[in-house]
C-alpha cells in the first residue's frame, strides 16, 4: 500500500491529489490529517497523474500536508442477518449503542445490475394499511413508488406509518411456513435534522417496528458527501436479506431531494457544466441506478419494494428531481397542500397520485374481486365532484341539480371518511373496500357505471341511498 504527501487542492468536500500509478474509480481512501485524524473518501475521478477524492466525513482539518492511502478496493458494506433492529450512521458504523456488527460478508455497495430476464414482475399485494394507498394507488411487490411531498407537508409521518404498518397480508396468514418471506424494513434517511431524527427512532422503539428494521441515519449536519453513499448501504443491505436470506424487504429512502442537492454540491465543486438548474447531466442515470435496484428475481422467494420521498423545490412537480424520478419510478403518490390546510391525514390527493403496477397487484386471488371496479369508480366521482366544486364557486350549489349536489356531497365524505384516517389507523383491504362502498352507495345505481352488475348487487347498500335521500 502506497502513501501519498502529494495533496494538491482542496476545494469543498474534493482533495486533488498527484500519483504516479494508476487507481481505480470508485476506489476507497484513508487520508491522515497531521494531528493524526483519519478520514475516508472515494476515488471520484481518476486520471494520468491526478485524482479526485470526495471525502466523507468532510475536509476539515486536511492540508497539503496530510497523508493519502489508497486500500485498493472499492466501498463495501458489511452484511448479516443480525443488522436487523440496528441503527447504523450515514457511512454504515453503528450509532445504537450495540455490538460491533460481525458480517457474514461485505459487498460491494454500487451492486450488480439485474438481469431483465431474471426479473419476475411485481404482482403481488402489499398492504400499507392507508385507505388512499391501499384502495386507490396499490403497492404491488417489488414496485418503485415514490412519495411526492413538499416542505411543511407530513411526509416524515407518512413514512413512519408505512414502516410501521407496512404487511404482506398472505405471508401473514401462515402460508409461508418455512419462515422464508418474512417482512423486513430497511429506512434510509439522508440530510434529515437532530429533531425528525429524534421522532423517527422514538416512534420506531415505541411500536416495536424497529425489530424487523435497518436504520441509517444521515444527518442535516453530516457531510453532505455522505448523502451519496447512504442510499447505496441501505440498497446492499436490502438485496442480501431480499435475496439471500428470503425476506420480503420494504425500503423506504427519504429525503431524495437532499441527496440530489449532495450532488449538485460535489458537481459545482468538480466545476462540471451544470444541467437543469444546476443538476449534474448525469443525475438521470445515478436516481435510475439506485431505483432500479427495487425488484424481484426469478426463482428467488424474497423481493426489495422501493418508497423513495422527495420533497418538491417549490411545490413544482415539473422540477428535475421529481421530473426525472417520475421517469424512472412506476407512478407516484402525491401529498397535497390544500388537504394539510383542511386538516386531512394523511393529505393524499389520489387524482393526480398514480400506480402503474396496481392492476396486477389486486383482484380475485390477491385482495378481492371488487378493487380495481371500486377504485375506478371512487376515483370517477371524486373527480367529478372535484369539477362541480369549482363551477359551485361560479353559480352556486343552489344552480346545481340533485345529481349533482350527490357529487359534491361525495366528495367531502371521500375526503373526511375515506382519505382522513389519521396517522396512527391501520385498515386492512377489506375495511378499506367496505369503506368505499359505503360511500358509492350515496350514489344511485345507475351511476356506478365502472363496476360489474354481480359486484353493485353483493355489495351496494339500499338503505344508504334511501338514507342519503
Amino acid at each position: 500500500m502506497k502513501e501519498y504527501q502529494t495533496i494538491t487542492e482542496i476545494s469543498g468536500p474534493l482533495v486533488f491529489a498527484e500519483v504516479d500509478e494508476d487507481i481505480g474509480y470508485d476506489e476507497i481512501v484513508e487520508i491522515e490529517t497531521p494531528s493524526g485524524d483519519i478520514k475516508r473518501g472515494q476515488i471520484l475521478e481518476s486520471s494520468s497523474g491526478l485524482v479526485a477524492i470526495q471525502v466523507f466525513e468532510g475536509t476539515e482539518g486536511i492540508d497539503t500536508n496530510s497523508s493519502v492511502r489508497f486500500m485498493g478496493e472499492t466501498m463495501k458494506m458489511p452484511v448479516t442477518e443480525d443488522l436487523l433492529g440496528r441503527v447504523l450512521d450515514g457511512s454504515g458504523n453503528p450509532i445504537d449503542g450495540g455490538p460491533d456488527i460481525v458480517p457474514d460478508e461485505r459487498r460491494d455497495i454500487v451492486g450488480a445490475a439485474i438481469n431483465p430476464y431474471a426479473r419476475e414482475y411485481p404482482e403481488e399485494f402489499i398492504q400499507t394499511g392507508i385507505s388512499g394507498i391501499d384502495g386507490m394507488n396499490t403497492l404491488v411487490r417489488g414496485q418503485k413508488l415514490p412519495i411526492f411531498s413538499a416542505s411543511g407537508l407530513p411526509h416524515n409521518d407518512l413514512a413512519l406509518q408505512i414502516a410501521r404498518q407496512a404487511t404482506v397480508p398472505e405471508e401473514d396468514e401462515g402460508e409461508d411456513e418455512d419462515g422464508g418471506s418474512e417482512f423486513a424494513v430497511v429506512f434510509g434517511a439522508m440530510g434529515i435534522t437532530a429533531e425528525e431524527a429524534n421522532e423517527f427512532m422514538d416512534d420506531f422503539e415505541r411500536t416495536g417496528a424497529l425489530e424487523r428494521s435497518v436504520v441509517f441515519m444521515n444527518l442535516a449536519d453530516d457531510p453532505a458527501v455522505e448523502r451519496t453513499v447512504t442510499p447505496r448501504l441501505a440498497l446492499t443491505t436490502a438485496e442480501y436479506l431480499a435475496f439471500d436470506k428470503g425476506y420480503h424487504v420494504l425500503v423506504i429512502l427519504t429525503d431524495m431531494t437532499n441527496y440530489c442537492e449532495a450532488l449538485r454540491e460535489i458537481g459545482a465543486a468538480r466545476e462540471e457544466v451544470p444541467g437543469r438548474r444546476g443538476y449534474p447531466g448525469y443525475m438521470y442515470t445515478d436516481l435510475a441506478q439506485l431505483y432500479e435496484r427495487a425488484g424481484r428475481l426469478k426463482g428467488v422467494e424474497g423481493s426489495i419494494t422501493q418508497i423513495p420521498i422527495l420533497t418538491m423545490p417549490g411545490d413544482d412537480d415539473t422540477h428535475p428531481i421529481p421530473d426525472l424520478t417520475g421517469y424512472i419510478t412506476e407512478g407516484q403518490i402525491m401529498m397535497d397542500r390544500d388537504l394539510e390546510s383542511q386538516g386531512l391525514k394523511p393529505p393524499i390527493n389520489v387524482l393526480p397520485s398514480l400506480s402503474r403496477l396496481m392492476d396486477d397487484g389486486i383482484g380475485e386471488g390477491l385482495t378481492r374481486a371488487d378493487h380495481g371496479g371500486v377504485s375506478d369508480q371512487l376515483y370517477a366521482a371524486y373527480a367529478e365532484g372535484q369539477d362541480l366544486r369549482d363551477l359551485v364557486n361560479i353559480v352556486g350549489r343552489e344552480a346545481l341539480s340533485e345529481r349533482d349536489n350527490k357529487y359534491l356531497d361525495f366528495a367531502d365524505q371521500f375526503e373526511s371518511e375515506f382519505i382522513d384516517q389519521g396517522f396512527d389507523t391501520n385498515r386492512d383491504i377489506d375495511e378499506t373496500l367496505n369503506i368505499g362502498w359505503d360511500l358509492l352507495s350515496t350514489l344511485p345505481k345507475t351511476e356506478l357505471n365502472r363496476v360489474d352488475e354481480e359486484l353493485i348487487e353483493k355489495y351496494y347498500q339500499e338503505d344508504a341511498e334511501a338514507v342519503e335521500a
